[in-house]
């Protein structure tokens, strides 16, 4: 499926809502959206959606975390949630999601990404274990669904600790 992947825009708010709703087949992921998005630090070009003709069949989103453990504090950027719709999946548009995503985050200067997804789906992307570096989730998950990636190489060497995400992830 040909797809363009481009910033959102205002226009697609209510599209980007069902497109997550749709994936995770609950609203919290929609709701969650939306509330990265009111949030000040919100990365306005690294909430991206895949648009098929006029329609938006997938989106991503890289928003602010922290790497914390008793002696600093590292930001990094987190992915969550990525989400195509389930008519649509299958066709390589997650793929294409996570590939501009990650080229646009490193254009902007941003060192490190971490997400909490399928572990065969994302270490295509180079995403490793977040365990190799000592970054830890903040809730129980499986070691091998918690990774993370280097955008700059080094950028994790030396950094350890527990993942802080937006305020908004509390909710979900």
């Amino acid at each position: 499926m040909k797809v363009k992947i481009r910033a959102e825009e205002a226009r697609d708010y209510a599209a980007i809502r069902e497109v997550n709703d749709a994936a995770f087949e609950q609203g919290k992921e929609g709701q969650l959206v939306e509330a990265l998005r009111a949030m000040p630090d919100f990365i306005t070009g690294l909430s991206l959606v895949a648009e098929a003709g006029d329609k938006i069949v997938g989106h991503i989103l890289f928003s602010p975390a922290e790497i914390r453990d008793k002696q600093a504090v590292h930001p990094i950027i987190a992915l969550a949630p990525m989400a195509v719709l389930p008519s649509c999946q299958g066709r390589g548009i997650g793929s294409q999601l996570v590939e501009e995503g990650l080229r646009r985050a490193q254009q902007l200067g941003y060192t490190a990404v971490i997400v909490l997804g399928h572990e065969w789906f994302y270490p295509r992307f180079g995403f490793r274990p977040a365990s190799r570096w000592n970054i830890r989730c903040p809730f129980p998950v499986p070691d091998a669904a918690f990774m993370a990636i280097e955008l700059q190489q080094g950028a994790l060497k030396g950094v350890k600790g527990v993942v802080r995400y937006s305020k908004p992830f509390d909710d979900v």
